[in-house]
């Protein structure tokens, strides 16, 4: 494999090319089926699945890719990949349906667990957030040059927290009522990541369900923007441990001067 940072370029050229694929279909009155789980999956999902696996092959033919829309390969064989590319070619597929623009495309690369790489592109914005291990994070907005972007050092008064716009549950709400005062912000897609990445957010408690596509791109964006994404037992969120690919309840925080952890366990 090339070197990472020489990585970033290409995807987010590839991410970018989705997200026009992706808008393509938003403009038009396209139809909503639903997948098993009765979680929705429209022609946008399928367009920019197949036009990022294309980009990845190309790019870098001898590593696994794991997609949303995509086959699910036995853990057998995936608990052998060292390194793979996991994508949500269209995380937030409500949002896409409601039109509010909050849908994003997400590209990871995990090396041992870890996600060191990631893309995290917002089609309507037509903005980039980019994070990788040994460069750093950084936002890109169309016709301006990359800019980094870190985590805020202090919280605000009151502690600004995001949550999901689609799914809010009785645990959230007991964690909002530890907090001594805050401001709720509901955002959907991996955009909750990128607001605690860039300072925008302090906090993101996730005390719902998701799934490793949703997060493992943004949690690249947070963590090279100095933010941490931690399970409720305080380590980090990790990646291909076991057969089933949903996540524990974990939270995304920035400034360190709460303990997130402690608030998140006791609601939990």
């Amino acid at each position: 494999m090339k070197d990472r940072a020489q990585l970033i370029e290409p995807l987010v050229e590839l991410a970018e090319a989705a997200g026009r694929a992706i808008l393509a279909v938003y403009e038009t009155d396209f139809a909503v089926r639903h997948k098993d789980d009765d979680s929705p999956l429209t022609q946008a999902d399928l367009a920019s699945h197949r036009c990022i696996v294309a980009g990845l092959r190309a790019l870098d033919p001898s590593t696994p890719i794991l997609s949303e829309e995509g086959g699910m390969p036995d853990f057998a064989e995936r608990s052998r990949w060292s390194e793979y590319w996991l994508i949500d070619p269209l995380d937030g597929t409500k949002e896409f349906v409601n039109r509010n623009g909050e849908f994003t495309v997400n590209i990871a690369l995990i090396n041992r667990h870890r996600p060191v790489l990631g893309i995290v592109h917002v089609p309507v914005k037509g903005r980039t957030y980019v994070g990788c291990e040994g460069h750093g994070a950084e936002l890109r907005e169309r016709g301006r040059a990359p800019r980094t972007i870190r985590v805020a050092s202090d919280s605000a008064a009151p502690v600004r927290v995001v949550g999901s716009r689609s799914h809010r549950g009785a645990s959230l709400d007991a964690f909002l009522a530890r907090l001594p005062d805050y401001v709720m912000h509901p955002v959907g897609s991996s955009l909750k990541f990128c607001m605690v990445a860039e300072g925008a957010a302090d906090v993101y408690p996730r005390l719902g369900p998701t799934s490793e596509w949703d997060t493992a791109a943004a949690q690249a964006v947070v963590e090279q923007a100095g933010g941490e994404v931690l399970e409720l037992d305080g380590k980090p969120l990790l990646y291909n441990r076991k057969a089933d690919i949903l996540n524990p309840h974990f939270l995304v925080a920035g400034p360190r001067d709460h303990d997130w952890v402690a608030l998140a366990s006791a609601t939990a």
